[in-house]
């Protein structure tokens, strides 16, 4: 599993790998327009139309196309990888900039379209992304990668919104929306000079079948590997209680916490931090542990953070927010990592789209679940639930790693 090298000499090789740091820096220059959108539309929604629920919409706008993500990471087998990199962003940047003309609560539905066409570019470039890197960054790279990519996104999470709540309050919606389309637009030049001639997967796919067999292509393989199965299965519960905990923020810091909605903001920014943590130190863990144990390890941390939720020091509620800032990530980068080891280069972009479809959108459905059960369960009881399926979670994923890691010892005839 890679020995000697340590953590830190595997960063610097990642980032001084051509491909692997240029797709980095375009992940960082996307990502902090991206970011900052994200924050500013539910803003903006609510100042033009004074609506809580249409403001809570944009989330979802940008959430909806992870659904079609089967459909959408088909493209990133069929096309370049590097030419689609480059001209999704650029599409991106020009679907921004008709956002200038939303200035009132008639021409909110322009917001609303935008943001679900950022959000069906996101999952495509996301395909294309993680496909062209495992076919050109070294394999022993791509947890190290993964983990900064982790890093790198969380980063701009904690950054980006603040400077665009900031814009937005000075400005107004246009004056985010433009600089979101300059970031994008920098990111296709970043991709642009990704130093890849040709990256296309129609070499060696295989003969296209009907439409339902090409979208289920990214399914089968997930369904039939023992390796992939068992982590996108974790992965998916994880997220589902994650939606849970998330849904229920709000009345933790009011009902449990006894402090200000605006608290919340503290505990996302810690939560954030144990994220860029992780995110710095997969790499090394995954070399030293199985993917399984090392996915199981953290959904573990982050149940017990949120199970932690049941109490009300401040101590321990941003304890609880670290950990699960730092153990949720866990089982996605190992995901990932194992996605882009284990898939043949032709189906890749479908596989990982397919992957990140089925650990996100239980996600969504866990927030809106949770949302209409914070109104009639106790929150104090929501945690601890969670954090015990997660601990179980966890177990399962440990005690399946142990079984394959004993049926592999023991030698038969």
């Amino acid at each position: 599993m890679g020995g000697g090298t340590g953590g830190g000499s595997a960063v610097v090789r990642v980032l001084r790998d051509r491909t692997a740091g240029r797709c980095l820096a375009g992940v960082v220059v996307s990502g902090f327009g991206t970011s900052a959108m994200w924050l500013t539309a539910g803003i903006w929604v609510k100042s033009l139309t004074g609506s809580d629920s249409l403001a809570a919409l944009t989330v979802f706008a940008m959430w909806a196309p992870v659904l079609a993500g089967p459909a959408l990471g088909a493209l990133a087998d069929r096309m370049d990888r590097k030419v689609l990199l480059v001209r999704g962003n650029l599409v991106t940047a020009c679907l921004l900039v008709p956002l200038v003309l939303v200035d009132s609560g008639r021409t909110v539905w322009l917001l609303f379209a935008v943001l679900v066409l950022h959000g069906a570019s996101g999952v495509v470039l996301d395909a294309a992304e993680s496909a062209l890197v495992a076919g050109t960054v070294p394999a022993s790279l791509l947890a190290d990668f993964n983990g900064l990519r982790m890093t790198a996104n969380e980063g701009m999470k904690l950054v980006a919104p603040l400077a665009g709540a900031g814009l937005y309050v000075r400005f107004g919606g246009p004056a985010v929306a433009l600089p979101a389309a300059v970031t994008c637009a920098l990111a296709a030049l970043v991709f642009a000079r990704l130093p890849v001639r040709r990256t296309p997967a129609t070499a060696d796919s295989p003969p296209a079948g009907s439409w339902r067999d090409e979208l289920a292509a990214g399914l089968r393989r997930i369904r039939g590997s023992a390796v992939l199965r068992p982590l996108v299965t974790a992965g998916a519960a994880t997220m589902f209680l994650a939606g849970v905990n998330g849904a229920v923020t709000f009345a933790y810091v009011d009902e449990v916490l006894g402090r200000a909605p605006a608290y919340a903001g503290v505990l996302y920014a810690v939560q954030g931090a144990g994220s860029v943590a992780v995110g710095l130190l997969a790499g090394p863990l995954l070399r030293r542990l199985p993917e399984r144990l090392f996915a199981a390890g953290g959904i573990a941390v982050f149940a017990l953070g949120v199970g932690a939720r049941t109490v009300s020091p401040d101590a321990v509620a941003l304890g609880a927010s670290a950990a699960i800032g730092f153990g949720l990530p866990c089982v996605l980068i190992a995901a990932m990592t194992a996605v882009q080891r284990e898939t043949p280069d032709a189906v890749l972009g479908r596989t990982a789209a397919t992957a990140g479809s089925l650990m996100t959108a239980p996600n969504a459905v866990a927030l809106a679940l949770g949302a209409g059960l914070v109104a009639m369960v106790d929150v104090r009881v929501l945690t601890a639930a969670a954090g015990v399926a997660g601990v179980l979670a966890a177990m399962v994923l440990a005690a399946g790693a142990r079984r394959r890691r004993d049926a592999t010892a023991s030698p038969r005839a």
